[in-house]
């Protein structure tokens, strides 16, 4: 008998109890390695490899003409990688990629750092020279396993075909169950190529992989009692929460407590924008009302985020007042930062209802004067944007639409990274959990396309937008030609202001308009719309307000191959709020040359 994995509950994922279903397998059966690796993968589930062959893997290619897996020919390794994140952020299962040795192996680096920063389960399966061959610089050989061993949960060589379903079985388990991440499969190409017995379901031997769940009931009963004795909290909510599946609770969690909410950029939408304690995104670009209550907190409750250093500020002034419960999965990010005076290892949706059964019956304090000021904040100094005098589409105000048209209830939105991914995190409506995918911490230019690429495969019936900029979207355009070909009818935005706007913005404030090398002269080279009309995709353009809806109206109308839409934006609109890299919160500029009074602000 074999086990083939059904999909699974984001809980399950992290606890790592797997719904199954039994079908009948032939055991011991005499195949090649190849055969293995193919057949391996069709019982932990597997639907969708995003790759590329070449020599070392090519063995493994020729089973796969006859599987039930559906591949997907990319037009670059990286490419295969961020597809495999977005399909696995979009679905909850794991994303799987698969590339040659040597350059198509490096070519993964960049994803597997991206999906190790932000916690995301994909398995990348490399092939590799002869065993022989390793160490001898033979032709395409890379020693992949040492090069991602800092950017994955863990990797795997593998030498004999007989441990190849082990290593598959394995891979998946690491990848989906404790803190999500990234797993490499490196297999040579004689033990692909060599003759074995396939046997499934194989023994997972892990020694020492034990992930806690269940947080201890002695931290939660002090995490409640210093929730019930304060006067100022706040739930600073992280990723780890979206991971978990645990929006349900959390907001019966901020139902019971009436405990005001900030959600990180990796946790927009896991409590709706619409809800009136929710602040917004804190840190460098979030909200003044958000950035606000971490500093004047007497208590944060971090679920599932990480203290990351885009969100602190200067570390040493972050909430200087705050006594600090943090829960996560991983324990090593507990403490790592910011000291907790509560620390509690476990899943967030786990933690979050035993919280809920603790405080429940609990006479809890009255924040209303808490919650009354920071609404108030959030009112005084709203998220907005100027409209440009010389009749140049604002972005946000491009991006603000995209949002209002399509509407939450059908949507993903993937982003690139720089002002739009900003500027995305704030204006597009943000109310359902899971459908936000950004690259967070290694903030990777190009993750956009190949991104929503991913999503669309995963959730073909849903749409699906890229929100890019014209820098990014110059490095990973070329997976449009994969989407045209394979039939996934992904939107792209091109947010189009001719530079790297991010940086633009940087050398505006902070190098006296010095604009070295950000011009990247996007309004003469390339032509977006014909660059699309190339790769097989319908390409559009707004330049005026007017044209603004017609052109996103035309976008959704059309389901049956990918759309860009280029939207010429003015070239210096800036990201506001902004707290100054390495500056304390309090340094937040609401505007150019506008800081928010809060002296003035009285509890």
């Amino acid at each position: 008998m074999t086990i083939r994995e059904a999909p699974v509950s984001p809980s399950e994922r992290h606890s790592g109890h797997v719904s199954a279903t039994i079908q009948p397998t032939t055991t011991d059966e005499l195949v090649t390695g190849s055969q293995s690796l193919v057949r391996s993968l069709e019982r932990v589930g597997v639907e969708v490899i995003f790759g590329i062959p070449g020599g070392a893997i090519l063995p493994a290619y020729d089973p796969l003409f006859d599987s039930s897996i559906r591949h997907i020919l990319v037009r670059h390794e990286q490419g295969a990688g961020h597809a495999a994140e977005g399909y696995a952020m979009a679905t909850g299962k794991v994303g799987v990629c698969m590339a040659t040795s040597g350059p198509g192996a490096t070519n993964l680096v960049t994803p597997l750092a991206d999906a190790m920063m932000d916690s995301v389960p994909i398995v990348a399966i490399t092939g590799q020279v002869a065993g022989p061959s390793i160490g001898t610089d033979a032709f395409q050989e890379a020693d992949i396993r040492g090069i991602t061993m800092p950017i994955t949960k863990h990797s795997f060589l593998i030498t004999d075909a007989a441990e190849i379903p082990e290593a598959i079985a394995e891979a998946f388990h690491l990848a989906r169950t404790g803190r999500p991440g990234p797993v490499l499969v490196d297999i040579t190409k004689d033990a692909l190529q060599a003759k074995t017995t396939f046997s499934w379901p194989p023994t997972i031997d892990l020694p020492g992989y034990h992930p806690v769940t269940r947080p201890h009931s002695k931290q939660i009963r002090e995490a409640a009692r210093l929730i019930a004795a304060a006067r100022r909290p706040v739930l600073y909510v992280g990723g780890g929460t979206v991971k978990a599946g645990a929006s349900a609770e959390l907001l019966e969690l901020v139902e019971l407590t009436g405990i005001p909410v900030v959600t990180t950029l990796m946790a927009r939408g896991v409590v709706p924008d619409s809800h009136p304690l929710n602040m917004g995104m804190p840190g460098m670009h979030g909200t003044v009302a958000a950035v606000g209550a971490l500093q004047r907190s007497d208590l944060l409750v971090n679920l599932g985020a990480r203290f990351d250093d885009r969100v602190t500020g200067e570390l040493s002034t972050f909430a200087p007042d705050a006594r600090v419960i943090h829960a996560d999965i991983d324990p090593a990010e507990i403490s790592k930062n910011r000291v907790a005076d509560v620390p509690i290892v476990g899943d967030a949706r786990e933690v979050i209802s035993q919280l809920l059964e603790q405080l429940r019956g609990t006479e809890l304090p009255d924040l209303t004067a808490w919650q009354q000021h920071l609404q108030q904040m959030q009112a005084r100094y709203p998220i907005s944007y100027d409209v440009p005098e010389d009749g140049t589409l604002s972005p946000q105000m491009v991006i603000k639409r995209i949002g209002e048209l399509t509407g939450p209830e059908r949507a993903y939105w993937a982003a690139g990274v720089g002002q739009h991914q900003m500027w995305s995190a704030h204006f597009l409506p943000h109310e359902l959990p899971g459908r936000w995918l950004n690259s967070g911490g290694a903030g990777t230019m190009g993750y956009c396309v190949p991104a929503a690429m991913g999503a669309q495969v995963g959730q073909p019936d849903a749409v699906v937008w890229g929100i890019d900029g014209d820098g990014c979207f110059q490095m990973t355009n070329q997976e449009l030609v994969t989407c045209a070909l394979e039939g996934i009818p992904v939107k792209i935005a091109v947010i189009n202001n001719q530079s790297l706007g991010m940086v633009r913005q940087w050398q505006t404030l902070f190098y006296g308009g010095r604009y070295s090398n950000t011009d990247l002269r996007t309004h003469m080279v390339p032509d977006f719309v014909k660059l699309a009309e190339a790769m097989g995709c319908v390409g559009l353009r707004a330049v005026t307000v007017e044209q603004v809806d017609d052109v996103i109206q035309q976008a959704l109308a059309i389901t049956d191959r990918p759309v860009v839409v280029e939207f010429v934006v003015h070239k210096d609109a800036m990201v506001w709020p902004m707290v100054p890299a390495g500056t304390s919160n309090d340094a937040i500029q609401y505007a150019r040359d506008m800081a928010p009074q809060w002296e003035e602000e009285q509890l």
